[in-house]
Protein backbone atom coordinates (compact mmCIF):
# COMPACT_ATOMS: atom_id res chain seq x y z
CA UNK A 1 0.00 0.00 0.00
CA UNK A 2 1.21 3.50 -0.85
CA UNK A 3 0.20 6.88 0.55
CA UNK A 4 -0.83 10.00 -1.32
CA UNK A 5 -2.20 13.48 -0.96
CA UNK A 6 -4.56 14.82 -3.64
CA UNK A 7 -5.61 18.46 -3.82
CA UNK A 8 -8.96 19.88 -4.84
CA UNK A 9 -10.39 23.37 -4.69
CA UNK A 10 -13.38 22.94 -2.36
CA UNK A 11 -15.39 25.39 -4.49
CA UNK A 12 -15.29 22.72 -7.22
CA UNK A 13 -15.30 19.50 -5.16
CA UNK A 14 -14.78 19.02 -1.43
CA UNK A 15 -14.66 16.23 1.13
CA UNK A 16 -18.40 16.61 1.79
CA UNK A 17 -19.13 16.04 -1.90
CA UNK A 18 -17.10 12.83 -1.79
CA UNK A 19 -18.82 11.74 1.41
CA UNK A 20 -22.22 12.26 -0.22
CA UNK A 21 -21.21 10.35 -3.38
CA UNK A 22 -19.20 7.60 -1.66
CA UNK A 23 -16.98 6.91 -4.68
CA UNK A 24 -16.01 9.30 -7.45
CA UNK A 25 -13.60 9.51 -10.37
CA UNK A 26 -10.78 12.02 -9.87
CA UNK A 27 -10.76 13.64 -13.28
CA UNK A 28 -9.32 16.80 -14.75
CA UNK A 29 -5.69 16.45 -13.66
CA UNK A 30 -3.65 18.27 -16.32
CA UNK A 31 -0.11 18.13 -14.98
CA UNK A 32 2.19 15.50 -16.47
CA UNK A 33 3.94 14.60 -13.24
CA UNK A 34 0.62 14.20 -11.40
CA UNK A 35 -0.74 12.26 -14.39
CA UNK A 36 2.19 9.87 -14.24
CA UNK A 37 1.57 9.20 -10.54
CA UNK A 38 -2.07 8.40 -11.30
CA UNK A 39 -1.33 6.34 -14.40
CA UNK A 40 1.72 4.43 -13.19
CA UNK A 41 1.82 4.32 -9.42
CA UNK A 42 -1.54 4.63 -7.69
CA UNK A 43 -3.08 1.26 -6.88
CA UNK A 44 -6.35 0.00 -5.44
CA UNK A 45 -6.16 0.17 -1.65
CA UNK A 46 -3.70 3.06 -1.47
CA UNK A 47 -4.59 5.60 1.23
CA UNK A 48 -5.05 9.23 0.24
CA UNK A 49 -5.41 12.48 2.12
CA UNK A 50 -8.06 14.76 0.63
CA UNK A 51 -6.50 18.23 0.64
CA UNK A 52 -8.53 21.42 0.22
CA UNK A 53 -6.41 23.83 -1.83
CA UNK A 54 -7.04 27.53 -2.51
CA UNK A 55 -9.19 27.56 0.62
CA UNK A 56 -9.19 29.33 3.96
CA UNK A 57 -7.57 27.43 5.44
CA UNK A 58 -5.91 25.16 2.90
CA UNK A 59 -5.14 21.78 4.40
CA UNK A 60 -6.03 18.13 4.91
CA UNK A 61 -9.78 17.65 5.13
CA UNK A 62 -10.07 13.88 5.31
CA UNK A 63 -9.13 10.44 4.06
CA UNK A 64 -10.05 8.44 0.99
CA UNK A 65 -8.89 5.23 -0.65
CA UNK A 66 -8.02 4.51 -4.27
CA UNK A 67 -10.78 2.20 -5.48
CA UNK A 68 -9.82 1.98 -9.17
CA UNK A 69 -6.26 2.28 -10.51
CA UNK A 70 -5.31 4.68 -13.30
CA UNK A 71 -7.34 4.69 -16.51
CA UNK A 72 -7.87 7.23 -19.32
CA UNK A 73 -9.79 10.34 -18.28
CA UNK A 74 -12.80 10.47 -20.65
CA UNK A 75 -13.18 14.25 -20.27
CA UNK A 76 -10.12 14.75 -22.50
CA UNK A 77 -12.07 13.45 -25.51
CA UNK A 78 -15.16 15.68 -25.30
CA UNK A 79 -14.88 19.10 -26.99
CA UNK A 80 -17.66 20.54 -24.84
CA UNK A 81 -15.92 19.60 -21.58
CA UNK A 82 -13.66 22.10 -19.79
CA UNK A 83 -10.91 19.44 -19.57
CA UNK A 84 -10.96 18.69 -23.31
CA UNK A 85 -7.56 18.14 -24.94
CA UNK A 86 -7.62 18.26 -28.75
CA UNK A 87 -4.31 16.34 -28.91
CA UNK A 88 -5.69 13.35 -26.99
CA UNK A 89 -7.16 10.37 -28.84
CA UNK A 90 -8.81 7.20 -27.60
CA UNK A 91 -5.91 5.25 -29.11
CA UNK A 92 -3.33 7.49 -27.42
CA UNK A 93 -4.85 9.15 -24.35
CA UNK A 94 -2.80 11.88 -22.69
CA UNK A 95 -4.57 12.13 -19.33
CA UNK A 96 -5.43 9.56 -16.68
CA UNK A 97 -7.45 9.44 -13.49
CA UNK A 98 -8.27 7.15 -10.58
CA UNK A 99 -11.45 6.49 -8.65
CA UNK A 100 -11.46 7.28 -4.94
CA UNK A 101 -13.77 6.20 -2.13
CA UNK A 102 -14.59 8.26 0.94
CA UNK A 103 -13.19 6.98 4.24
CA UNK A 104 -13.41 9.79 6.78
CA UNK A 105 -13.79 13.57 6.99
CA UNK A 106 -11.79 15.37 9.65
CA UNK A 107 -13.87 17.38 12.09
CA UNK A 108 -11.97 20.45 10.85
CA UNK A 109 -9.35 21.01 8.17
CA UNK A 110 -5.80 20.36 9.36
CA UNK A 111 -4.25 23.56 7.99
CA UNK A 112 -1.06 23.78 5.99
CA UNK A 113 0.16 26.36 8.52
CA UNK A 114 0.19 23.56 11.15
CA UNK A 115 1.72 20.98 8.79
CA UNK A 116 4.71 23.25 8.24
CA UNK A 117 5.70 22.73 11.89
CA UNK A 118 5.93 18.93 11.64
CA UNK A 119 9.66 18.10 11.38
CA UNK A 120 8.89 14.73 9.78
CA UNK A 121 7.35 16.53 6.76
CA UNK A 122 10.38 18.71 5.98
CA UNK A 123 11.43 16.43 3.11
CA UNK A 124 7.92 15.92 1.70
CA UNK A 125 6.83 17.22 -1.71
CA UNK A 126 3.94 18.94 0.07
CA UNK A 127 6.32 21.41 1.71
CA UNK A 128 8.99 21.56 -0.98
CA UNK A 129 9.19 24.91 -2.76
CA UNK A 130 8.12 24.68 -6.39
CA UNK A 131 5.85 21.68 -5.78
CA UNK A 132 2.92 23.64 -4.35
CA UNK A 133 1.02 23.43 -7.65
CA UNK A 134 1.33 19.64 -7.86
CA UNK A 135 -2.16 18.20 -7.32
CA UNK A 136 -1.11 14.59 -6.70
CA UNK A 137 1.69 14.08 -4.19
CA UNK A 138 3.23 10.79 -3.06
CA UNK A 139 3.82 10.50 0.69
CA UNK A 140 6.22 8.25 2.51
CA UNK A 141 4.77 6.18 5.36
CA UNK A 142 6.49 8.51 7.85
CA UNK A 143 4.68 11.50 6.28
CA UNK A 144 1.32 9.74 6.52
CA UNK A 145 1.91 8.80 10.15
CA UNK A 146 3.06 12.31 11.07
CA UNK A 147 -0.09 13.87 9.60
CA UNK A 148 -2.33 11.26 11.23
CA UNK A 149 -0.61 11.80 14.59
CA UNK A 150 -1.16 15.54 14.36
CA UNK A 151 -4.80 15.07 13.35
CA UNK A 152 -5.32 12.76 16.30
CA UNK A 153 -3.49 15.10 18.70
CA UNK A 154 -5.64 18.04 17.58
CA UNK A 155 -8.82 15.96 17.92
CA UNK A 156 -9.67 16.16 14.21
CA UNK A 157 -10.49 12.48 13.78
CA UNK A 158 -14.09 11.57 14.31
CA UNK A 159 -14.51 9.35 17.32
CA UNK A 160 -15.07 6.32 15.15
CA UNK A 161 -13.53 3.33 16.90
CA UNK A 162 -14.56 0.97 14.08
CA UNK A 163 -12.69 3.15 11.57
CA UNK A 164 -9.60 3.27 13.76
CA UNK A 165 -9.77 -0.47 14.42
CA UNK A 166 -10.06 -1.32 10.70
CA UNK A 167 -7.35 1.12 9.59
CA UNK A 168 -4.38 0.63 11.87
CA UNK A 169 -2.00 2.77 9.83
CA UNK A 170 -1.32 5.27 12.60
Amino acid sequence: MAYWLIKSNPKCFDINDLQRLGTEMWDGVRNYRARNFMRDDMQVGDKVFFYHSSAKPSGVAGIMTVSKAGYPDPTQFHPEHRHYDPKATEEEPRWYMVDVTFEQAFTETLPLSELKFIPMLEDSLLLRKGCEQLTVIPLEPKHWLAIMDMAETLGLLADDSEYKENNNFY
